[in-house]
């Protein structure tokens, strides 16, 4: 967009570059500058326009986005330009991703290359590895308390390891996903320590007081992210003898980004990791990036407006990197990081579905899909050039965050109906035999989430130790359930490293110090692979995991109805047990898929008479992709067993 007093500034600013910048070819740079510059300006000068070093400070932005430019190696210059061209590349049902931790899937990343052919073998081609920069070894919050931006973790491996490994995902049609921690980092990295040491620049990197009078107002508002083990969000530093906000552990301190040097540090990061060769780059705690007194300190609209300058000066240096938003947050905020009063995304092209994860368990327990039906009815509509990431489960704790008065409507009380939820799965409620724990216990307000395995969970560890085929059989069926319906809802689904062989839940992490107070280390256990052979062996709980899993994988990715361009419809059916919903192929709106979900440990039966007025069961029956067996009506009914799906096709 031209605007005469943004584009005078933008030729200001190209005269006072460096030198060293007008002698590098910038046809493609110079020409997204332009087009984005217009809204870089309005961000900028609406966050920091007030600064008498305003000019300055949007200077050395422009010069950051010119010197990663000049960086950023030819071939990836050319899949930009590709992905501009099909803007729409990452909204294919053939993307299937699986995150994981490098360390305890492959011990290093030159180990993570001889594991890419169990990947492959499964169908994924998205690795997104979790956090593997430098970070103290005793603190390191799982990979999130970072001591270097620039630095990977020794153990793991270096930069260089990185740029060859996303090599050779690109000859396989691999996306590779890699975590920037935007919102804090370690109090060892070198801003703590300059500013510990009293030098005022890297002070304002932080929130620090010399004494407990601000820190207080801000705790009126603020709430407790971990009320147990790390109360209160500001911890006071005896060597600084100052008060430092740190919103997650006493040892991450929440960055400052009311100055401007820090978010063009944390762009400059971002484009850093851009250039290395990730395709994808997740944000982590975006919800948390401004911090205004009187005010939770969450989700504020300056927090939208700085992912929009990150945005928009990625698409002026790497325009074919993706941002997913790292934001578990209420339903009706969690579309708002695609980008609000836009068409195509212009924060995170992609977000969690987190309130789809939360109705998915919600369903496992129950044993019914009310909730699930009238939550997805009331999923806040995401942008056209956006998508969701579904996942079962992650290396997070299970959050509940579903709409309180979807469950008022679906007849629960929130709060007991949380609790019931909670029991359910750490195993305290009559007839439950899933094995999980309690995690964030917050006995002010009486809410908490749930670690463990997906497999332990879902009841396989107890029926492993009874014995219970049948009971085995269930768990199994609800594993296969629960990824059916991510792999079919809209958007990429995202696999949990170990689920796919049913891995159980770990006690390991008792015996590290550094982890003992975290229970969500018992769903990051290393990857047994001794496990991952059985997968072989016909009739093994791995295989039969497995084996369902590949072949659901490898329908979706034939399936164009699958992709992802606003094509699903819920449907209403007699039965609070099912879901069931229709999927459109975007090329052929004559090509449908219905969906169907049975959360029931019974049989289930609905009538079609209103599906078939939407050009289902035309003729004798469907055919179901998955099994390849028909499905065929009975007097206008369907039957559909217990813990089962069906994705019917004509």
């Amino acid at each position: 967009m031209y605007e005469q007093a943004s584009h005078a500034l933008l030729n200001e600013i190209l005269l006072e570059l460096k030198p060293e910048i007008g002698s590098f070819r910038l046809r493609h740079f110079y020409t997204r500058l332009g087009a984005n510059f217009y809204a870089i300006h309005s961000l900028f000068r609406l966050l920091y326009g007030d600064r008498p070093d305003f000019k300055e400070q949007i200077v050395s932005l422009v010069e950051t986005l010119a010197l990663r430019y000049i960086e950023r190696s030819p071939h990836l210059r050319k899949s930009d330009l590709a992905r501009e061209r099909n803007y729409n590349w990452f909204m294919s049902q053939k993307w299937v991703g699986m995150a994981l931790y490098c360390d305890r899937f492959a011990e290093d990343l030159k180990g993570l290359h001889t594991k890419l052919p169990y990947l492959q073998d499964l169908g994924i081609n998205m690795l997104h590895i979790m956090p593997i920069l430098d970070c103290p070894p005793d603190r390191s919050d799982g990979g999130y308390a970072v001591r270097d931006f620039r630095k990977i973790d020794p153990r793991i491996g270096t930069s260089h390891d990185v740029e060859l490994l996303a090599a050779n995902l690109k000859k396989r049609d691999m996306l590779l996903v890699l975590d920037v921690v935007v919102n804090h980092t370690s109090d060892e990295h070198e801003w703590a320590k300059k500013a510990r040491e009293g030098e005022k620049k890297y002070q304002d990197y932080y929130y620090i007081f010399d004494d407990r009078e601000m820190p207080d107002i801000y705790e009126e508002t603020m709430p407790e992210v971990f009320p147990a083990t790390s109360p209160g969000n500001f911890t006071w530093d005896a060597e600084m003898g100052k008060w430092v906000m740190t919103v997650f552990n006493n040892y991450q301190w929440d960055l400052n980004y009311h100055n401007p040097g820090v978010l063009i540090e944390m762009i400059d990061i971002i484009l850093f990791w851009a250039n290395k060769g990730a395709d994808i780059l997740r944000l982590d705690a975006v919800a948390f990036l401004w911090k205004k007194i009187g005010s939770p300190c969450q989700n504020e609209r300056e927090a939208h407006l700085l992912l929009q300058l990150m945005k928009d000066c990625c698409q002026v240096t790497a325009p074919g990197v993706l941002f997913i938003a790292e934001a578990i947050v209420s339903p009706g905020e969690i579309a708002k990081y695609f980008g609000e009063d836009a068409i195509n995304a212009k924060e995170c092209e992609i977000a969690y579905n987190a309130t789809f994860m939360a109705l998915l368990w919600d369903a496992v327990a129950t044993k019914n899909a009310s909730l699930l039906n009238r939550g997805i009815k009331n999923l806040p509509a995401k942008l056209e050039r956006a998508t969701w990431l579904n996942y079962v489960r992650c290396h997070d704790d299970i959050g509940l965050g579903f709409d309180d008065n979807d469950a008022r409507l679906s007849g629960y009380d929130p709060a007991q109906h949380r609790r019931f939820l909670i029991d359910y799965f750490t195993g305290k409620f009559p007839g439950s035999t899933s094995r999980g724990l309690p995690f964030g216990d917050n006995p002010k307000t009486g809410d908490a989430r749930i670690s463990g395995s997906l497999a332990s969970l879902a009841g396989l560890e107890a029926a492993l130790e009874n014995q219970d085929e049948q009971a085995v059989d269930a768990s199994i069926k609800t594993i296969l359930l629960l990824h059916s319906m991510i792999l079919s809802f809209g958007g990429i689904p995202l696999l949990y490293y170990g689920d796919a062989i049913g891995m159980l839940n770990s006690l390991e992490y008792l015996a590290d110090p550094a982890e003992r107070d975290d229970n969500r280390w018992m769903h990051r256990s290393r990857f047994d692979w001794s496990k991952a052979e059985k997968r072989h062996q016909a009739g093994t709980v791995e295989h039969r995991i497995f084996i369902a899993l590949k072949k659901m994988i490898a329908v979706r990715k034939e399936t164009t109805a699958f992709a992802d361009f606003d094509n699903r419809q819920l449907l209403e059916v007699d039965n609070p047990n099912i879901l069931v919903f229709s999927r459109t192929d975007p090329q052929n709106s004559r090509n449908k898929m219905l969906v169907v979900a049975n959360f029931n440990v019974a049989p289930q039966t609905f009538g079609i008479g209103a599906i078939k007025t939407l050009g289902f069961f035309q003729q004798q029956g469907m055919k179901d992709l998955c099994s390849g067996a028909s499905v065929l009506p009975e007097n206008d009914q369907i039957i559909i067993p217990a813990l089962s799906f069906y994705w019917l096709a004509d």
